[in-house]
């Protein structure tokens, strides 16, 4: 069942691009997070995405926000992804795609010709300090872009 405002924010720990554990229990402890699936490091719209949320960092972290890169993508690849392009925040490596199912925002195997079954829907969530979701976006449709103002506006009904 697909998750929705009000409901609980599925918990996980995942390794971050500095092969550092992110426990999502421990994070919203210093205030809300947005996690923000995507497909996959070096792609075209993933880096316009990443890269949006970076230019606004500081409307999210004035808002007391962290906010978190979620793709299936190694540590690694992530760390490159990241140098490469100066993200200011952690990108997490959901590598077997199981957080990322968690969250409904797991394409199925049919997804590419490959039949690739572990990747990540481009995908938005605030989640409350009480471990709420407050806002949720999954969008099927890998070449679009979250609602960037919709989070923000529920980061700061939450604030």
């Amino acid at each position: 069942m697909p998750l929705s405002p009000g409901d609980d924010a599925p918990d996980f720990t995942l390794y971050d691009d500095s092969n550092n554990a992110f426990s999502l229990e421990e994070a919203r402890q210093d205030g809300p997070v947005v996690l923000l699936f995507f497909p996959g490091a070096f792609t075209s719209v993933c880096t316009t995405e990443l890269n949006t949320v970076g230019n606004d960092y500081d409307r999210y972290t004035d808002l007391g926000a962290q906010v978190v890169g979620i793709s299936t993508d190694s540590p690694f690849a992530l760390a490159e992804f990241k140098k490469a392009n100066g993200f200011p925040f952690r990108l997490l490596s959901d590598h077997d795609g199981e957080v990322a199912e968690s969250y409904g925002a797991k394409y199925d195997h049919d997804f590419t010709p490959m039949k690739l079954d572990r990747i990540a829907k481009r995908a938005a969530f605030v989640v409350d300090t009480d471990g709420t979701l407050q806002y949720v976006e999954v969008l099927d449709n890998a070449g679009e872009q979250p609602d960037f103002d919709a989070v923000l506006d529920a980061l700061d009904g939450d604030a």
